[in-house]
């Protein structure tokens, strides 16, 4: 291999002799040595990066060099999914020096579990969810297991960092630390992150932690100009299948969709055109799911219709072409997927948009505006995670037994997760969710009334599921639909159709109490909707939608159909722009504030006009035509410290809410809708006032 690498003789040996490989990648050269000195690590490359191996390489060398004895490493990501597929690949690894790697997550059956505990392995692969339940398990001696705990791989770390789930884990992460007895080793893995030095901050979690050495090793991904992008206006998803059956033919591509309901009219699409097609999303089963993305692997010439499931490092394979059905949200999230292309020798990685309707083709050119100046965006933590906190005092009384008041420093540290625990505590015990004796606190009855269904499984996910119904042919389970898709839509007493898994199915009963549908198949098109939440847009993400209608162009190739549609996408948005500045269109009953700002500073932005009553969405808000331009312009100095209105259907769905006061459950959900850097930006921009006529014409003031 060259030069000395750093890592362990034998791990060497097979890199050489049992990969083939000739020489590392320059991430996985550059991280030996951090890793093995402890340090803390960020390591970012593009997908397909060798992120694992420069991970797990060093990690395995320290494990025979020092002698790690007993469970020594947790590997931890988002997806149960993405787990599946990297163990028998780090299984391997570890089998090289006598070591093993096993899975441990909600599909892994008790027998497994109790080999794993009888004769624990030195890696396992796991999520926060199930870390927290072997804490608080009667069968689980967590003392025991934890003891010999070295270091931790947060795969995905992005994933993690930018939603509660990732303050959940630091959470967890530090209640081992302290039954460990030292401090752990972080190192997380990442293709895509705008602010990598405050990522790696973050992962650090307490200034325990904080304290140590920390690096960034990264790779660079492609340039803009390495790969191609082709941007296409199509109007429809059936338009969609059509243009994919003819392009391409005989590659494997990878169609990501930007819902469940999408990626099936898509898959049915081209299966109706003879194209070979499969499906891959959150509400398939795992065994559909599997047998979909395995048939995919294994193939060539077809398509796999998928939602960002599939855009986390899962392997599907070597990819020819990636399609991007509409547009993703954010640069970042492109990244991971143009990173699914371009691995083998002499190909490129390459990228087609197509977009179904106008809104969609606005948002994918300002996605590729951004690229081409390579912005990517910050992954933000969720500001004020106290229903976290409050989930987590709860969790260390089951895990305990019973703890004492002043003992949260002790588990916890300065975590920023616990900036509020005092009052956040006085409030589980002057509810009951906490009851005390003797100085020390336990479950109380009013923790055992809202969790503890089902042994507290409830409490033991930083995340809520909308309720869906299982979908079952036969004896197969298939997945699962919202409640919306069992709705009858058409003439009364006629049959209800699905499409799941890129079929259609009739409904032949529902089991509403056991949430059970039985299905068979059919020819005819169904149908299956799932309940979905609308997206806060980014203030750049925003700015570059109204660059695009004020004219400009991304610097890639646009299809002439898309060419023909500009002009009718920008005349059908032309009076909400100006160059000069920000527009407001007002009437006799009524005026609409065009900031292209974004929700979060539109809400932050009505909250400091003092007004309950406004409608606000990412590009507008509707003000009343009380507001003149000089209360926008008063409103400037007050948006630092103005809180949107949260409505209580809001604060209902907050997970854990009901362990909070609601002063704190308010103002946690307050905190992470607001934007007051853009908010500021729009009331003191300069603003143009258009008139509407009852004859709806419009006339500059």
């Amino acid at each position: 291999m060259g030069d000395p690498t750093g890592l362990n003789e034998a791990v060497e040996y097979h890199i050489v002799n049992s990969l083939g490989w000739s020489t590392l990648r320059p991430l996985q050269r550059t991280a030996v040595k951090p890793i093995r000195s402890g340090s803390d690590c960020l390591l970012l490359a593009p997908t397909a990066g060798g992120k694992t191996e420069a991970a797990v390489f060093p990690l395995l060398s320290e494990m025979i060099d020092r002698e790690w004895t007993g469970l020594s490493v947790l590997y931890v990501t988002p997806l149960r999914a993405l787990l599946n597929n990297l163990q028998p690949r780090i299984n391997s690894y570890a089998s090289w020096v006598g070591r093993r790697a096993e899975l441990w997550h909600g599909d892994v059956g008790p027998s497994q579990r109790r080999r794993i505990l009888s004769n624990p392995s030195e890696i396992l692969l796991t999520t926060p969810e199930s870390l927290e339940s072997m804490l608080v398990s009667r069968r689980v001696d967590h003392a025991s297991f934890f003891a010999n705990i070295r270091a931790i791989v947060v795969d995905e770390v992005h994933a993690f960092a930018g939603d509660d789930r990732g303050w959940h884990l630091l959470s967890v992460l530090q209640r081992i630390q302290r039954i460990a007895g030292r401090p752990i080793q972080r190192i997380g893995l990442s293709a895509t992150v705008g602010n990598p030095q405050q990522i790696l901050d973050w992962l650090q979690g307490s200034a325990l932690s904080k304290g140590k050495s920390s690096a960034i090793v990264s790779e660079e991904a492609a340039q803009a100009n390495d790969v191609e992008v082709v941007l296409d206006y199509v109007g429809s998803i059936d338009n969609a299948a059509q243009v994919i059956s003819k392009l391409h033919r005989g590659e494997k591509r990878l169609a990501f969709c930007v819902s469940r309901s999408d990626c099936e009219e898509l898959a049915y699409a081209l299966r109706q055109r003879g194209v070979t097609a499969f499906v891959s999303h959150a509400s398939l089963s795992a065994d559909e799911r599997r047998l979909s993305e395995q048939a995919f692997a294994e193939s060539r010439d077809c398509v796999i219709a998928a939602t960002s499931t599939l855009e986390l490092g899962i392997d599907v394979g070597d990819l020819d072409r990636v399609i991007q059905i509409d547009s993703t949200w954010t640069v970042s999230s492109f990244l991971q997927r143009l990173g699914r292309t371009g691995r083998r020798s002499g190909t490129r990685r390459n990228a087609l948009f197509l977009a179904t309707n106008y809104d969609t083709l606005l948002r994918a050119a300002a996605v590729l505006l951004l690229w081409k100046r390579g912005f990517v965006e910050a992954v933000e933590p969720p500001a004020a995670p106290n229903h976290i906190a409050a989930q987590q005092i709860l969790a260390l009384a089951l895990q305990e037994g019973q703890f004492s008041p002043g003992s949260l420093t002790h588990w916890w540290g300065d975590l920023p997760v616990m900036d509020n625990a005092g009052d956040i505590l006085k409030f589980l015990r002057d509810d009951e969710f906490l009851a005390e004796d003797g100085g020390f606190l336990f479950i109380g009855p009013q923790a055992e009334k809202k969790f503890g269904r089902r042994y507290f499984m409830d409490l033991l996910s930083a995340f809520t599921a909308a309720p869906e119904l299982t979908v079952i042919a036969g004896q197969r389970e298939i997945g699962s639909v919202a409640p919306i898709s069992l709705v009858a839509t058409g003439p009364e007493g006629a049959a209800r159709k699905l499409l799941l898994s890129g079929r259609s199915w009739l409904v032949e009963a529902v089991d509403w109490d056991r949430h059970v549908v039985r299905v068979s198949e059919m020819a005819e098109k169904g149908a299956s909707r799932w309940q979905s939440g609308s997206v806060a847009e980014s203030y750049e993400m925003m700015q570059a939608m109204r660059e695009i209608l004020l004219g400009a162009t991304p610097d890639v190739q646009i299809s002439r159909r898309a060419q023909e549609h500009m002009p009718q996408l920008r005349a059908s948005q032309s009076g909400t722009v100006e160059k000069s500045g920000l527009v407001i269109h007002r009437s006799e009953e009524s005026q609409v504030f065009w900031t292209w700002a974004g929700l979060k500073a539109n809400l932050t932005l009505q909250a400091a006009l003092g007004i309950d009553d406004a409608h606000a969405d990412n590009a507008m808000i509707r003000l009343p035509t009380s507001v003149t331009i000089a209360d926008i312009r008063e409103a400037a100095s007050r948006v630092a410290f103005a809180l949107p209105f949260v409505p209580p259907q809001m604060i209902q769905g907050l997970k854990f809410s009901a362990a909070l006061p609601m002063e704190l459950a308010v103002g946690t959900l307050a905190d992470r809708v607001r934007d007051p850097q853009a908010a500021a930006v729009s009331s003191s921009s300069s603003i143009s006032v258009v008139e509407v006529s009852k004859q709806e014409g419009l006339v500059n003031d």
